[in-house]
């Protein structure tokens, strides 16, 4: 019981202090993830957000690189 209720409160924080920073200046994109990882420990509805925003990153990386790449060999 106080092994999930610390999950519980952990990731919890770490998601609200992300949604936070998602508005303010910070890394809000490092902090929601580790707050889903910590609480899809315990939680299958976490996991399948954080397998969504792992997707996401994957995407969005794939898509910067090629514009680097497109930038790089366009000069």
């Amino acid at each position: 019981m106080l092994r999930k209720t610390l999950i519980t409160v952990i990731g919890g924080a770490l998601c609200l202090l992300g949604l936070a920073l998602v508005i303010l200046p910070g890394p809000a994109w490092l902090l929601l993830p580790i707050g889903l990882a910590v609480l899809s420990l315990e939680y299958h509805w976490a996991r399948g957000w954080l397998k969504k925003s792992q997707k996401q990153m994957t995407r969005s990386a794939a898509w910067l690189d090629a514009k680097v790449r497109d930038w790089r060999y366009s000069r």
